[in-house]
């Protein structure tokens, strides 16, 4: 066997003897090692032998090789004068290895680059659980709806205004949350796990703007009056307004938080979207749309809205897991004024729904009126209420549609249509349980 200083006389004439590093020695940090990679790459390589080489083709194809040449020596020249310890700097103050301890939802210095160890074994398996729950709209046969909606006398008035309603807000509503989630969210939650699920829900937004544009483009509807629907019809309009005015300053590429103000201001946009945008605007339209599949009328794009809500209430629950989350780690944010906030941003929201559903059920339709819709999003409320740690603010209201929760919280109550809600899943993980 050789020894080292064997192996050293092996080398190429006039190379430097390896000499091995010491035990003792300091190992070098992950900037020291990136830099000493870069200036190796300084130093001239061995010149190697001439190889032969065919004359060229044609002087198109030695241009073509001498620009080649130019272009390789130009990227070689500027790896050489790379700075490699600029672009680590700001990740040397986190270049150890993550530990569990060190990881926070909002203001957190750890390598966000770092997934694992997990901190919140909750969000990383609500990720797991929306990619089982993956599906597509075109997988849903539109066939009977397309069929009915084209039937004159097929659908009331009052149920046609309910479907281009329902299909106008939401077919804006998902983009808006989408927006909101890429513009802010992700960028100001400081972990790793909950923006692994981010990303998901920011997909699952996307398939739901494009299921509200197959339903649309089946029905052969007005694609620019639904779409511009959130711009035209007032009640409509007024609920994407209220949630723009939370993205608005969070939107901005300037905004960072790190003081009370800021993180409450993030705060504030969580409860926005998650408690009131998705956990009480989207109530009354599920509830419309759902009812109406309930009496097989629509029952395609009430298929739709079935994995929608499937989708909708992971992202609520892990909204609120993440809104609680903040307050357990920064009680300073959770004061009475911010409480008082909260509870009136979901007073608000409530309301808004509210007129909502006067707006799109003028007379008694599907089993269903305003009267009724305005308890059942006043039971939802004190839900919203409980859910991140304040009271009740509608004391004595009960559920009139014991139904919906049996859909709301998942649980595999019969074959509601008979299509492929319960039977369909990916990877064999699907489970409405």
């Amino acid at each position: 066997m050789l020894s080292w200083d064997e192996f050293n006389k092996e080398e190429t004439p006039g190379a430097k003897p390896v000499t091995p590093q010491r035990a003792q020695e300091k190992p070098a940090s992950p900037v020291e090692t990136a830099v000493a990679a870069v200036e190796a790459m300084k130093k001239p390589a061995p010149q190697a032998a001439p190889a032969r080489t065919a004359a060229p083709a044609s002087n198109i194809d030695a241009e073509a090789e001498k620009n080649n040449t130019s272009a390789l020596a130009q990227a070689i020249d500027e790896l050489q004068e790379l700075d490699v310890s600029a672009g680590l700097e700001e990740l040397e103050g986190t270049a150890a290895r993550v530990a569990v301890d060190d990881k926070r939802m909002i203001n957190c210095r750890a390598d966000l680059n770092q997934l694992v160890p997990f901190k919140y074994d909750w969000a990383w398996q609500k990720y797991l659980d929306g990619c089982a729950n993956h599906w597509m709209p075109q997988e849903i046969n539109m066939n009977a709806d397309i069929a009915l909606w084209k039937t004159e006398g097929g659908l009331t008035e009052d149920e046609r205004l309910i479907v281009k309603r329902n299909l106008g807000f939401f077919s804006t509503a998902d983009s808006l949350v989408a927006n909101n989630l890429v513009l802010a969210i992700y960028r100001l939650i400081t972990n790793p796990e909950c923006r692994q699920y981010i990303l998901r829900q920011a997909f699952e937004e996307a398939i739901h703007t494009h299921a509200y544009q197959y339903c649309i483009e089946s029905l052969g509807m007005d694609e620019g009056e639904i779409f511009n629907m959130y711009h035209e019809v007032p009640s409509v309009a007024k609920k994407a307004s209220w949630g723009l005015k939370y993205t608005q300053s969070l939107s901005d590429p300037n905004f960072s938080t790190g003081t009370p103000e800021t993180d409450q201001e993030l705060l504030k946009n969580l409860i926005a979207f998650y408690c009131c945008l998705e956990g009480i605007f989207f109530y009354c339209g599920f509830t419309q749309i759902l009812s109406m599949g309930r009496r097989n009328k629509m029952t395609g794009t009430s298929e739709q809205f079935q994995y929608i809500l499937r989708d909708e209430s992971m992202h609520l629950n892990f909204g609120i897991d993440m809104i609680n989350q903040i307050k357990l780690e920064n009680p300073h944010l959770w004061n009475d004024k911010m409480k008082e906030e909260a509870t009136q941003m979901i007073l608000q929201a409530t309301q808004l729904e509210i007129e909502y559903a006067r707006d799109t059920m003028p007379r008694g339709v599907l089993g269903m009126n305003a009267a009724m819709m305005e308890e059942y999003l006043q039971f939802i409320a004190n839900r919203r209420l409980v859910q991140i740690g304040l009271p009740e603010q509608f004391k004595g209201v009960s559920n009139p549609f014991p139904w919906m929760s049996e859909i709301m919280d998942l649980r595999k109550e019969k074959n509601f249509f008979e299509t492929r809600v319960i039977e369909y899943q990916t990877g064999g993980a699907l489970s409405w349980d």
